[in-house]
């Protein structure tokens, strides 16, 4: 009587403990894990997060290679080359540094020496000849700009009725300005010997990246020099002075020369470009933002639960600096594999706020990262803790009896008191712990018999054990199968009814 009692003392417990049908669970993305797990990365890259963690950022918006590009250093690879391939290098004293502001990788220069580079006969420098409309920009952030520093330099020459002119192109500090100077470089004109020099109106600032450009339009002779994308200099190389009314003096290379880059130089520099482009190209180019305006995107890998599952929150560890902003959505379905990058719909969600009414077998999660209005600055990602409930394994019967007939074995259990049940799957084989029959009519093991309390398995040879236990399976999807019941065995024989 006693036993009985605990039996139904157990039965209650197991029932109120299970009565939500739902157990709570958590899934981590990123923090102490890392994230292995991201299915797509559109514009972000892994960097650095909160508490020492990998996190989820912008990629800096690094220059790409064009049919435009005359040369691209970017210093990411082990050695430092020209991504264009036009260029080879003659020398080099530059190191990569982690200190970069386009990428990973910046240029490190120490003040002795920097590197040389030899175009083929495709680029501006490395051919003779008319040049068109051209872009040299880059990426610095001096340690001291002392006077005298050199950023780029060109030296040649080109003959003009019979008499030879020195030619040069160079960027250099002068009194914490940088001085652009190009002597004999535009076809005829012959102000001021021959030379034009634009200054930087901001001063530069020691241990602070700038964006430097400076551009020619051949269009309309303007010669222009911009910092961060503001105009800082201006000058069209024109015979009145003015972009209407004048005819363009014309840049033009005479003997093809090596240049140099950062030769007189102590600081960091990064992503290093020239480009030959028409002026509405360049345009795009003269204002150069950290990270694009229009953000990036990551989205996870599908998550596989069981069905009936449903989110109940996201709580992320983001950091978002003025004016970045972090958004998050979740999508679910129940096949995966016919899935688009739109369907199934992407639901916008509240970080640490409850989610309602999405459910399903499979679950992904998304986020879109947006910088400030300047691009300057990145928000992160470091962690993304995912909340949901999920329907437990369904209890097992208590008990299991077998009764031996001729061929046959009829098996009797309770019902299980989880009300979450919706049926029961029947194993037998002929080994202890091994369920692997195959012979009874009713089919392979495990059999399922649907939501009753007794099966007969027929098709047994007489004479043979075989061992059997039952299993439940959830009313939600028979593929929520728990544990086995205890196993009993029997030993079928003829002469038994």
């Amino acid at each position: 009587m006693l036993k009985k009692v605990n039996v139904v003392i157990i039965a209650v417990i197991l029932l109120v403990l299970n009565m939500s049908y739902a157990e709570e669970k958590v899934k981590v993305f990123g923090g102490k894990n890392g994230w292995p797990h991201l299915e797509k990365m559109d514009g972000v890259v892994i960097g650095k997060g909160q508490y020492g963690y990998d996190a989820v950022v912008l990629a800096t918006n690094s220059r790409p290679v064009d049919k435009d590009t005359d040369l691209l250093l970017n210093f990411e690879g082990k050695e430092i080359h020209d991504l264009a391939g036009k260029y080879t290098v003659s020398s080099n004293k530059i190191t990569a540094s982690d200190n970069s502001c386009m990428g990973k990788k910046a240029g490190l220069v120490r003040g002795n020496g920097g590197i040389t580079l030899k175009g083929n006969r495709s680029t501006i420098f490395g051919s003779s000849g008319a040049v068109g409309s051209f872009l040299i920009e880059f990426w610095l952030r001096p340690s001291i700009a002392e006077n005298g520093e050199i950023v780029f330099s060109w030296r040649s020459s080109r003959t003009v009725a019979n008499y030879p002119l020195y030619q040069m192109i160079s960027a250099s500090f002068s009194g914490n300005h940088l001085e652009w100077a190009f002597t004999n470089v535009f076809n005829g004109y012959t102000e001021n010997n021959g030379e034009i020099k634009l200054s930087s109106y901001t001063t530069i600032i020691p241990d602070v990246w700038m964006h430097h450009s400076i551009s020619f339009d051949q269009n309309t002779g303007l010669l222009e020099y911009r910092i961060n994308g503001q105009l800082e200099a201006l000058e069209f190389i024109t015979t009145n002075g003015h972009e209407k009314g004048g005819s363009i003096y014309e840049p033009q290379i005479g003997v093809p020369a090596d240049i140099d880059i950062c030769s007189h130089y102590t600081g960091l520099v990064d992503d290093f470009r020239i480009q030959r482009n028409s002026q509405s190209e360049i345009a795009e180019n003269l204002r150069h933002d950290n990270y694009k305006t229009e953000g990036g995107r990551f989205v996870t890998e599908p998550i596989l639960l069981s069905y009936g599952s449903r989110l109940k929150k996201i709580d992320a560890i983001v950091k978002t600096p003025s004016q970045t902003d972090v958004e998050f959505y979740v999508r679910s379905g129940d096949n995966y594999f016919n899935w688009t990058d739109d369907s199934p719909e992407w639901i916008p969600v509240k970080n640490h706020q409850e989610i309602k009414d999405v459910k399903g077998l499979y679950f992904q999660v998304a986020a879109d990262l947006y910088p400030d209005g300047n691009g300057a600055k990145t928000p992160s990602v470091t962690e993304v803790k995912l909340t949901y409930t999920e329907i437990p394994s369904p209890i097992a019967p208590f008990y299991l009896n077998a009764s031996a007939q001729d061929g046959e074995v009829v098996l009797t259990w309770p019902y299980s008191v989880d009300e979450s049940v919706g049926g029961y799957y029947v194993f037998y084989g002929e080994r202890p712990g091994e369920y692997l029959g195959r012979t009874a009519v009713e089919g392979t093991s495990p059999i399922n018999v649907g939501n009753v309390t007794s099966a007969t398995i027929s098709g047994l040879k007489n004479g043979k054990v075989y061992y059997f236990a039952v299993a439940s399976y959830s009313k939600y999807d028979d593929k929520i199968m728990g544990e086995l019941s205890k196993e009993v065995f029997a030993r079928p024989l003829k002469n038994r009814k």
